[in-house]
């Protein structure tokens, strides 16, 4: 048993954790929204032309982060010993509406480097626990030393209204916190009584007691880490693309001011004084001179010309087709550093076969595959968190070691599809394991079998004909040539 003093020590350093974790996660959030500091190559660029180009960027750090969350759908799970789909777990996944959150935790981890995924019991419903994806500026779970695996405490902490709330998710209860949401601007009068509400303090309930128990037994959150590495911190996919999105938004801004200054000849007039008109007063007398207005000169394309040593000289214009090189290249180097195929970044595509597309999407499909195995990892203790919040023991040691079921990371057409399951028939795969390979959700594939079973009662025949049609034949006996084969030379016809 956790007194409040332990409680409060934990929700402190878990805290202070978090809090250093926010600036790289709010970093990356910024730039895939769009939201990007323009970096300058001087201070005299950023002097003239900082404002103009304030809210302008090129934003790629979307696509890199996008490629892979579009190829990351779940489709079920399949406990360890059984052979068909877990059906009342995904039923669980879909009331809770994860086949959408979960897209979200996914672009979460992979901006981020980490999302989670919390499990609790609902009272009013025992058999339907409430299941969510959590974002990696709100929570953080703590790990026994030494393990990445076995949790000791995980905190959610977030601000509704004028108040910071933190709930602290230990194995066997739960303490929940709540302190006023603090000002940046103090006055130095206030400082003792800022101090004062710095303090967390326990959230008091009338319907439910603080703390209260965890039935569960197990700390109900768990990470999905995004590339994690051995004892560093995972690795967000964008941090990489962000010093290449500075450079490419800058090559942009030096483009905008060269078209908008130099993409067109500029001609000079040399050995010839301005061009000056007489100065009139209001009775029409000329009391002098004033230069001639050349604006004008510029829109009626006329130019006037005096002095005989006057001569007309132009510089050429800028070549912008530089910078759109640059950038190209740049492009190209973001696309092999983040595995993300060309034609998602250049949108240029020139007849592209089946299999140049395949091969061009290998590195991206290979990514894809890398999260299935992390974020399986932490969605199969998810799982086992849903059937313990049930009650189901027994199902939960199942699913200890059971499996994530995802739709395929390469994209095919139809027709491809179509022929390498037709194969896969014909080795002798069943039914039913074809129909998840192909991507139907396991409730899909029951109302699909079950309309198949019924199609055979209403036409016996013809099911017989389909699946005899659907076996390979019987292989010739040693000796006879297969149908449409020739004999050997010497050999009897």
């Amino acid at each position: 048993m956790t007194d409040e003093g332990q409680a409060l020590r934990l929700v402190e350093l878990l805290e202070n954790e978090l809090l250093r974790r926010r600036g790289p996660i709010d970093t990356h959030n910024a730039y895939y929204r769009g939201d990007h500091p323009l970096k300058y190559a001087s201070p005299e660029f950023a002097k003239y032309h900082g404002e103009r180009y304030r809210d302008f960027s090129d934003n790629w750090v979307q696509v890199v982060a996008d490629s892979p969350v579009e190829r990351l759908t779940v489709t079920g799970f399949l406990a360890s010993g059984e052979t068909e789909a877990d059906r009342e777990l995904w039923r669980v996944w879909q009331v809770n509406g994860l086949d959408a959150d979960s897209q979200l935790g996914f672009l979460g981890a992979v901006t981020g480097a980490r999302s989670f995924v919390l499990v609790w019991g609902d009272p009013d419903d025992p058999d339907m626990p409430v299941v969510t994806f959590e974002d990696a500026s709100q929570c953080i779970v703590g790990y026994e030393p030494g393990s990445r695996i076995r949790r000791r405490a995980a905190l959610k902490r977030w601000q509704d209204g004028g108040e910071d709330f933190a709930t602290l998710y230990l194995p066997h209860e739960v303490w929940k916190f709540s302190r006023p949401l603090q000002h940046q601007d103090k006055s130095p009068q206030m400082a003792d009584v800022d101090e004062e509400l710095k303090r967390w303090r326990p959230r008091e309930l009338a319907d439910e007691p603080n703390p209260q128990p965890n039935p569960m037994g197990v700390v109900p959150m768990v990470e999905l880490p995004n590339r994690p590495m051995l004892v560093e911190d995972p690795i967000s996919d964008v941090r990489g693309v962000v010093a290449m999105q500075d450079a490419i938004n800058l090559l942009w801004a030096q483009l905008f001011t060269a078209s908008d200054y130099a993409s067109f000849p500029q001609r000079v007039v040399l050995g010839a004084e301005r061009p000056m008109i007489p100065k009139l007063n209001s009775a029409g007398e000329i009391v002098g001179k004033q230069p001639v207005d050349l604006d004008k000169f510029m829109v009626d394309r006329v130019a006037w010309i005096t002095g005989k040593d006057a001569r007309i000289a132009e510089w050429q214009a800028a070549n912008l087709g530089a910078y759109t090189n640059i950038i190209e290249v740049a492009v190209g180097h973001l696309a092999a550093q983040t595995r993300t195929p060309q034609h998602y970044l250049i949108g240029k595509m020139a007849n592209l076969s089946a299999d140049a597309l395949l091969a061009a999407e290998t590195g991206l499909v290979k990514r894809v595959e890398e999260k299935q195995l992390w974020f399986g990892q932490g969605l199969r203790e998810a799982a086992r968190l849903i059937a313990l919040a049930r009650g189901e023991d027994r199902k939960a040691d199942a699913l200890r070691s059971g499996r994530v079921l995802w739709a395929d990371a390469e994209s095919r057409s139809h027709a491809q599809m179509a022929d390498a399951l037709l194969k896969l028939k014909q080795l002798g795969m069943p039914f039913e394991w074809l129909a998840l390979r192909y991507g139907l959700t396991p409730t899909e594939v029951a109302d699909v079998v079950a309309l198949r079973e019924k199609e055979a009662d209403a036409d016996p025949v013809a099911e017989i004909t389909r699946m005899m049609a659907a076996q390979p034949g019987p292989a010739p006996p040693d000796g006879d040539p297969a149908p449409g084969e020739e004999p050997a030379p010497g050999e009897a016809a």
